[in-house]
């Protein structure tokens, strides 16, 4: 586990903060070097399937030429809802590293909605969260409270 990565999923998030969308990041690693990279494009691209995990996943599995990620790392600024946790159990990614938990919507932490990788799936990967936590919802929590006003 590397901060560095998680510092670029951070920035990732800020890019779709700036085109108006939820600021969550991502990025797919595999032996120490970024293979996808994406962030929230729900906004721009009116597409409901565009988060950021789906966006790095794609990117990773297009480079490497395989939907088979089991060698890869996955660093998100946001624990991943459901459909992002089936992406990830789908394309066996092997180490999930997640910043702010989210408990609206979160499907990765029994301290949250539901863990999903708790259920007997073909597959489960090793998982952290809370790496950067404080820097990751603040950016959630700032996106919010400008929203509201």
């Amino acid at each position: 586990m590397d901060k560095k990565f998680m510092q670029r999923a951070i920035q990732l998030a800020k890019e779709a903060e700036k085109n108006g969308d939820v600021p969550i990041g991502a990025v797919v690693v595999k032996n120490g070097k970024i293979v996808g990279e994406g962030y929230n494009r729900r906004e721009i691209d009116n597409n409901p399937v565009a988060h950021a995990e789906i966006e790095a996943i794609k990117a990773a599995g297009e480079k490497l030429g395989s939907w088979h990620l089991d060698e890869c790392e996955l660093y998100v600024t946001l624990e991943p809802c459901p459909m992002c946790a089936g992406a990830i159990i789908n394309s066996r990614i092997k180490t999930l590293i997640f910043g702010a938990y989210d408990l609206k919507a979160g499907s990765a932490s029994s301290d949250s909605v539901i863990n999903l990788f708790d259920l007997p799936y073909n597959h489960k990967p090793e998982i952290y969260g809370g790496i950067c936590e404080e820097e990751t919802a603040k950016l959630l929590k700032d996106f919010f409270a400008t929203k509201r006003k």
